[in-house]
């Protein structure tokens, strides 16, 4: 279920992704839920720091990768207007993450 959101390094080779997982995955859990931490502290400000503004755009593609995840959602997917709100959820999700990134890189 969460393969979008953890991938493998050695999709072919189950012993190196042991290790791999052995010596990443805390940092990379760590890392996810500092951003998400980020995200829940500072979804009620007026104004963000480029870090905070860094760790909403790791934040929503984590919840997007989920979120799409659950909803069998992949790249091929036509993007007709949806009408149930996990759907919608989710492309709001991904308006506000290129929001976010317009912004960080200096478009908006």
């Amino acid at each position: 279920m969460f393969r979008r959101l953890f991938p493998p390094a050695y999709a072919d080779d189950s012993i190196a992704e042991d290790e791999y997982r052995r010596m990443v995955q805390p940092d990379l859990d760590e890392t996810r839920a500092l951003a998400l931490d980020t995200l829940a502290k500072t979804a009620d400000a007026t104004e963000l720091s480029e870090e905070e503004l860094d760790a909403w755009v790791r934040a929503l593609n984590y919840i997007r990768l989920w979120l799409g995840t659950l909803l069998d959602i992949s790249e091929d997917d036509p993007q007709d207007e949806p009408e149930d709100p996990a759907h919608l959820l989710y492309y709001l999700l991904t308006a506000w993450q290129e929001l976010v990134v317009s912004v960080l890189s200096g478009e908006d």
